[in-house]
């Protein structure tokens, strides 16, 4: 089938939804009441839109039609001057509260100054990643910038953690307390930013973190070699995480021999990135093979949704599709798309486990635009992070040609709407939940908090923004749709 021209595909789609909303009025002064709260954490009421429809009127939840570039990128904008000043960029001696510049020697009382949100985390390798993409697409550097001067802190300061740990080997722990040793004081224990990428003791640890290295070398953007960091995270995805006797990456803990669905975003794109990096197809097998195995055993195929957590000799495993671990299982298939080659023998069903993702999650969108908590619950709350994640790697697989634009373009332009809404004027993201365990029952799931402090929000709405501009500016590409025979379907209002 003849590919359509991408700027007339997505300019349909965007006639599509923008045409019914030239006549926008101004919201009343009271605004209808919202639905009935659902469990847990409900959203703010968003304000309404009223629109006109012919002889009647609409009254949208959220601003419907498609959002402009300049809007999206002011909502970024906002997001980066919050980040901005609640991120650590330099070190300070903890007893003087001065501004650390030598990094020659050892200093035991080097730390971050008091901030919201730490240096490195999972949480904010998926943070420099959406920056780095939103400099790609907006083309203003200073989303880029944030990210160089973190990772040039990294490799500026890690020479000095790495010597003080050789020098003075973390104490262990007395009894009982639970202080010193990993991750209590010692050389490079409590307050120190980099424990980390120096001792990974985890996938959560190494993978996110990894990949948006690996990223920002290959972009050029840091002026510094991030190599002796990057390979030691891989080192630890590759060769000491804990796998089963397949080679799928588990956990012994709390539950031995489990998955956590989360550990594909945690492990895979870092393998895939460094296939993209050394060349080595060793990397791209081991990533294919993560998501073909995982998928085999936590892809809900009746209803297009992974589970959340699966264990090892369970008879019966209950199925809870919590949102966002689906969103890390999704942005990881975007992930490895990306950079897998075309010839690579597992890239066809990589490709259509993608599809058969995003079909199920377009199930399961509500009205309002935004994802549940428990994606197939409605009586959960809507949450941000993971409603953000589908809104990037569905408008990201329109973007590439992966799925179709007509098809999906109007779910991503809704999601985006919606996902804006929860982004206040301070740039923080609102209704973002919590870090969460592996749950057996809907109560765990239904009222685990929401809080902007929860740093997993803030990288998937710079990734959903920063694509959503490149959908807005017409980059989409679509196969298999009949313009024709669409619009012979629509009443001449709508054009």
């Amino acid at each position: 089938m003849n590919r359509s021209s991408p700027t007339a595909l997505v300019g349909a789609v965007l006639l599509l939804l923008g045409g019914i909303v030239a006549q926008a009025q101004t919201p009343p002064a009271t605004p209808p009441a919202a639905p009935a709260a659902a469990r847990g954490t409900a959203p703010a009421t968003p304000d309404p839109m009223i629109i006109n429809m012919g002889a009647g009127q609409v009254n949208y939840p959220m601003p419907y039609g498609p959002a402009s570039v300049q809007d999206i990128k002011a909502v970024l904008d906002r997001i980066r001057a919050y980040l901005e000043s609640e991120t650590p960029d330099h070190l300070v001696d903890r007893t003087t509260n001065q501004v650390i510049t030598d990094y020659s020697k050892p200093n035991p009382n080097a730390t971050m100054p008091r901030s919201t949100f730490q240096l490195v985390s999972y949480e904010f390798g998926v943070t420099y990643a959406g920056m780095l993409l939103a400099t790609e697409t907006t083309g203003d550097k200073r989303f880029a910038d944030y990210t160089a001067k973190r990772f040039k802190l990294i490799a500026d300061i890690m020479p000095m953690f790495r010597a003080q740990a050789a020098a003075t080997p973390p104490t262990p722990p007395p009894a009982a307390s639970g202080a010193g040793g990993p991750g209590g004081r010692g050389a490079f224990g409590r307050g120190s930013p980099v424990r980390p990428l120096l001792t990974p003791r985890s996938l959560d640890d190494s993978g996110s973190m990894c990949a948006a290295m690996i990223k920002a070398q290959r972009a050029g953007v840091v002026g510094a070699d991030l190599r002796p960091q990057i390979d030691t995270l891989i080192d630890w995805i590759s060769n000491k995480q804990f796998r089963l006797p397949d080679g799928t990456l588990a956990r012994n803990r709390p539950l031995a021999n489990s998955l956590w669905l989360d550990d594909l975003f945690m492990g895979v794109p870092a393998l895939a990135q460094m296939g993209k990096l050394t060349g080595e197809r060793k990397y791209y097998d081991d990533a294919v093979k993560q998501i073909l195995q995982f998928s085999e055993r936590m892809f809900v195929k009746e209803k297009g949704l992974f589970m959340h957590g699966w264990v090892q000799g369970m008879d019966y495993h209950p199925a809870f599709h919590w949102g966002r671990a689906n969103g890390w299982a999704i942005l990881t298939m975007a992930e490895v798309l990306d950079v897998l080659p075309e010839d690579h023998p597992g890239r066809a069903k990589v490709l259509e486990l993608y599809r058969a993702h995003v079909r199920g999650l377009a199930a399961c969108q509500s009205a309002d635009g935004l994802w549940h908590q428990l994606l197939d619950r409605p009586d959960t709350y809507l949450e941000t992070s993971a409603s953000a994640i589908f809104v990037y790697a569905i408008a990201h697989g329109i973007n590439k040609g992966w799925i179709g634009a007509l098809a999906h373009g109007p779910m991503v332009m809704l999601g985006w709407n919606a996902v804006a809404k929860k982004v206040n004027d301070k740039g923080q993201v609102e209704g973002t939940c919590v870090g969460t365990d592996m749950g057996f029952e809907p109560t765990f799931y239904s009222f685990r908090p929401t809080s902007p402090m929860a740093a997993h929000g803030y990288g998937p709405v710079l990734l959903a923004g920063a694509e959503m501009i490149a959908f807005r500016k017409g980059e989409g590409k679509d196969a298999d749709v009949n313009l024709g025979a669409l619009q012979m379907q629509r009443p001449a209002s709508f054009f």
